[in-house]
């Protein structure tokens, strides 16, 4: 059953108890430079030994058996002379293994590339080449429990701190390949901390994992704060929305984390009894649109949503604490000081910041969307301002942005367009390079995504700018997975109703499913090169025609009348 009101109300805490709470967590990791996850885990093995620390349908492992098979891993490294300044990959499936194999292998001071497990040929090719590991992991190593599980001591395996890299972590690019962000200890220990204070994760908490651990959000952030707090977490392999409600029940989940799409999957799911027979008190994650905010806590009965905003690489985050449906979270006044965040406006023709008369970049005014960029200190004591970078400088110089506000400071580009209202609350607004200018009008993807998939009968968007020959810009083109109640007249009519003119998509089609990344992030580079050649594809593709009123099947004599500039648009 779900839990009382009572409980969740002793349970969660105001909003600036739980900002005081992650900071106080946060506070002690430059006081203990070599304590890293693998001692916070070692720590509750010694306290709680039979806790359970990582479960699956495969196999679970208590904080004991973590801590010893973590350790035969680090003892392992060692055997086979693999320390710092070493790098080896890991291309394995979730699961309690793999937790245990990047734990043991980064104490033994090895950087550990957390490889994409559905990348293939070329792709997985780049991602290799860009961090010349030694070794490729594909299974766990053979005979592992024939080492030692004890602590491993300093007089086998020399000191490493927070400040060494732990792991590559890949950018998931959608239209440019991937990059390897550096992750040190101090970023895990800044994560799985923070993240503990904010969920007030305890030795009761059990968290539900179904997110690749290849990333930074599903292999490291809340399942860190479960490690370092006793709780505990359910890993499976990948998401399953119809398996979802039926494991947090059987698993007796307190938290799970999402992600926006899979919070979609679940709302286009059969209603089930048990979907509401659970002991959830809160989830966390990123990218829960507007306009299935309420819909979704109301359905499952969330008691509370913590969304926030971060990037694997990056130094602006943003949380939610007071639960404002749309909003990707604020900065109370009293940590304004330590997380320095501005909106900076933007030429959206060139991607830069526009500069003032003496060359500084112009702050926003309320509402006004621009450039997220956070402030980068190199003080030690200030981790989460830090920014350190990917493994090639030029990427890494690429994206800090000098003398924006004086001559020497230096700010973190997100590549992401926000809105701050007045009173402080930050609302996404798309990604820069997914705003499209169109009839002199900048046009943004993720609003005409929302508003496709507010129409009955539209399962997925997938909205892109398209070139058209003859005029300025790009035009909207809308990608949808659709059921058999569409209708393309009503759709258009929904259309006319909810978006100006010139943010109307002008081409339109239709699709079985839409290629995603693993973290359910469309991939609109295909869909952008095919654009509105009907040669190209064999899905129907339409075209918004004003004159007719109407949704037209474009074929190769109205594909050539649109390029030659016969038909006005």
């Amino acid at each position: 059953m779900i839990a009382s009101e009572a409980a969740i109300r002793a349970k969660r805490a105001s909003p600036s108890k739980t900002w005081r709470r992650a900071l106080e967590l946060t506070a002690t990791i430059a006081g203990n430079p070599t304590r890293l996850l693998s001692s916070a885990i070692q720590d509750w093995a010694e306290t709680s030994p039979d806790a359970p620390a990582l479960l699956s349908g495969r196999e679970c492992m208590s904080y004991r058996q973590l801590a010893e098979r973590s350790n035969r891993y680090t003892r392992w490294a060692i055997k086979q002379r693999l320390g710092k300044s070493d790098v080896v990959a890991l291309l394995m499936p979730n699961g309690p293994e793999y937790v245990a194999m990047w734990l043991g292998l980064t104490r033994a001071g090895c950087t550990v590339a957390l490889l994409n497990t559905n990348l293939t040929g070329s792709s997985l090719e780049h991602c290799i080449d860009i961090v010349a590991p030694k070794l490729v992991f594909t299974a766990p190593v053979e005979n592992i429990d024939a080492l030692p599980g004890k602590r491993v001591g300093l007089d086998e395996c020399g000191p490493v701190t927070i400040e060494d890299r732990a792991l590559y972590i890949y950018t998931s690019g959608t239209t440019v390949l991937p990059k390897a962000a550096n992750i040190s200890h101090s970023r895990i220990m800044q994560w799985s901390l923070w993240f503990a204070g904010m969920l007030g994760a305890a030795p009761e908490d059990r968290l539900y994992n179904c997110l690749p651990m290849y990333h930074s959000v599903g292999g490291v952030a809340a399942l860190g704060a479960m490690l370092c707090s006793g709780g505990s977490v359910v890993i499976r392999e990948r998401f399953s929305a119809s398996n979802f409600w039926s494991d947090i029940v059987q698993w007796d989940c307190t938290i799970f984390q999402y992600i926006g799409e899979l919070c979609r999957y679940l709302m286009h799911a059969p209603l089930t009894a048990i979907e509401k027979e659970h002991r959830i008190r809160v989830c966390c994650g990123n990218g829960l649109r507007p306009d299935i905010w309420e819909a979704f806590k109301t359905r499952f009965s969330i008691p509370q949503i913590l969304e926030f905003y971060a990037s694997t690489e990056g130094n602006v985050s943003l949380f939610n604490v007071e639960g404002k449906p749309g909003s990707i979270g604020r900065i109370p006044p009293f940590l304004a000081h330590r997380f320095q965040t501005a909106l900076v406006r933007l030429d959206h023709q060139t991607g830069e910041p526009i500069r003032d008369e003496r060359g500084f970049c112009i702050r926003c005014a309320p509402d006004e969307p621009g450039e997220a960029i956070g402030r980068i200190f190199e003080d030690r004591s200030n981790i989460g301002s830090r920014f350190e970078g990917y493994t090639n400088q030029a990427d890494s110089e690429k994206t800090i942005l000098r003398g924006v506000f004086e001559p020497a400071d230096a700010w973190f580009r997100t590549g992401d367009l926000m809105r701050r209202d007045e009173n402080g609350y930050f609302y996404f607004v798309d990604r820069i390079g997914d705003t499209f200018r169109w009839k002199g009008e900048n046009v943004s993807t993720t609003e005409v995504e929302q508003v496709c998939c507010e129409f009955p009968g539209v399962l997925q968007a997938n909205v892109s700018g398209v070139s058209v020959p003859g005029t300025d810009g790009r035009a909207g083109m809308a990608t949808l997975v659709t059921t058999t109640q569409f209708s393309l007249d009503d759709f258009r009519n929904h259309l006319w109703k909810h978006l100006p003119r010139y943010a109307q998509p002008l081409f339109l089609r239709l699709r079985d499913d839409l290629e995603t990344t693993a973290t359910f992030k469309p991939l609109k580079s295909a869909l952008a090169r095919d654009g509105y050649d009907p040669s190209a594809t064999a899905d129907p593709i339409f075209f918004n025609d004003c004159e007719e009123g109407a949704f037209l099947r474009v074929n190769e004599e109205l594909f050539g009348q649109i390029k030659s500039g016969k038909l006005r648009l």
